[in-house]
């Protein structure tokens, strides 16, 4: 793994409480009735303070990553090799000393990879909103990265029919390529980048995604259920076919303790009401089951009143979802 420059001396009780998670993680998982995230999720979405948007004392740093990977469509026959870049956030402190949980955030339709973090030139608001979070103590530190499901062109993500296929069969590209490039470069709780290794420290990893961003996150439970505890899907459906979503999960051979969803959408929002209505549908299957938090349950829905299909409200989805998990 490479070493990253120390920016300045991380936060004491940070560095215990990752210790003490990383022994958790250790020691052989979850059971029921217990979590990994101890914290309640709110009863109400929670508006980012008006102050986190300008720059932080305590600033991450934004990097690049690049990696090798295969043609969306033909990518079992790896014959034709793509170079892709994903925006990866380090939190103010980062050191190969401890390991950090790694939040994947995927964007939405018309959008790439600098969508929500920006670039290291130019960061974007969420980068100082992560900043401002983590040094009040609301944010656990943890690596966010953000990558994108474009395929061949810049101008795929534009194309709903295109995007839709794509996000399908990202889950190939997230697990054979980016998660292994990400994980083997960064410290993270995987010991290593094989398969195994990435099932063993699936507490520890979380996808997150608004609108198309959203599609993927529900692609990604259905394909990637032994790699990610955690999902955070946002104005953005799958089916409002319950039962199929609770399939999903008897295949999987995991439990209702073994992961969890936090999902959000505003009511003027033109997703909302296909979004709600799978939502419902699943809480009524008897794979999942409601509550505001991992121990007594996997599934929680918050709407946001008047929220409509905007960056504004996907970053204040992605910020009530950030504040919970991990804590």
């Amino acid at each position: 793994m490479k070493k990253s420059k120390i920016l300045a001396l991380a936060l004491s009780f940070s560095l215990l409480a990752a210790g003490c998670r990383a022994l958790g993680a250790e020691s052989g998982g979850t059971q029921a009735g217990q979590g990994i995230t101890n914290a309640v999720l709110p009863e109400a979405l929670e508006t980012i303070p008006e102050s986190y948007f300008e720059a932080s004392e305590y600033p991450g740093t934004l990097t690049e990553i690049e990696y090798d990977t295969y043609e969306s469509m033909s990518y079992e026959d790896q014959e034709q090799v793509l170079r892709k870049c994903a925006i990866v956030y380090l939190p103010y402190g980062y050191t190969e000393e401890e390991p950090y949980p790694v939040f994947y955030l995927m964007h939405g339709g018309w959008s790439n990879e600098t969508t929500y973090l920006g670039t290291p030139d130019e960061p974007n608001e969420l980068k100082n909103v992560l900043d401002h979070g983590i040094a009040d103590g609301k944010i656990r530190p943890m690596i966010v990265v953000c990558p994108t499901y474009n395929n061949t062109s810049p101008e795929d993500s534009a194309n709903y029919s295109l995007a839709l296929r794509l996000t399908e069969n990202y889950h190939n590209e997230l697990i054979n390529d980016l998660i292994p490039a990400v994980e083997g470069t960064y410290h993270t709780y995987a010991q290593d980048t094989s398969l195994d290794g990435l099932r063993a420290s699936r507490d520890y990893r979380a996808f997150c995604g608004f609108s198309m961003g959203s599609v993927a996150t529900w692609r990604t439970f259905q394909y990637c259920l032994d790699y990610f505890r955690y999902f955070m899907p946002s104005s953005g459906s799958l089916t409002t076919d319950g039962e199929y979503m609770a399939e999903l999960v008897r295949e999987s051979g995991r439990g209702w303790n073994d992961f969890f969803i936090f999902a959000a959408s505003g009511t003027e929002d033109f997703a909302y009401s296909s979004f709600k209505d799978q939502i419902e549908a699943m809480a009524d299957t008897d794979g999942f089951r409601y509550a505001d938090n991992e121990r007594e349950g996997n599934l929680y829905f918050l709407e946001q009143e008047g929220g409509i299909h905007s960056g504004e409200y996907a970053m204040e989805y992605f910020y009530n979802g950030l504040r919970w998990i991990w804590q």
